[in-house]
């Protein structure tokens, strides 16, 4: 990717409009996009896009297990899920 310079200006508030043709060349750069904003010792600024650290594959497997156990447990008044149903067919 070329580097590209551009000039915009800090607004009110510290808000800063990207020029369109920063927006235009980056893909990510849409409205809504999560961001990461950091600074560095050279008095700069660095916009990336937020990425979740350690990504890993969800075993819902494992999940759906645990649910399943946690609805076995039984307590003084009885079942605690049987009580969240009833309760929310009440309301």
């Amino acid at each position: 990717m070329d580097d590209m310079q551009s000039t915009a200006t800090i607004r009110q508030r510290g808000q800063l409009t990207l020029p369109d043709e920063i927006r235009d060349k980056i893909s990510w750069l849409s409205p809504g996009s999560a961001v990461i904003i950091t600074t560095s010792s050279k008095n700069e600024i660095k916009i990336i896009p937020y990425q979740r650290f350690n990504k890993k594959e969800i075993d819902w497997r494992i999940i759906w297990d645990q649910i399943k156990l946690v609805r076995t447990f039984k307590g003084k008044r009885g079942n605690l899920s049987n009580f969240i149903v009833e309760d929310r067919y009440r309301h």
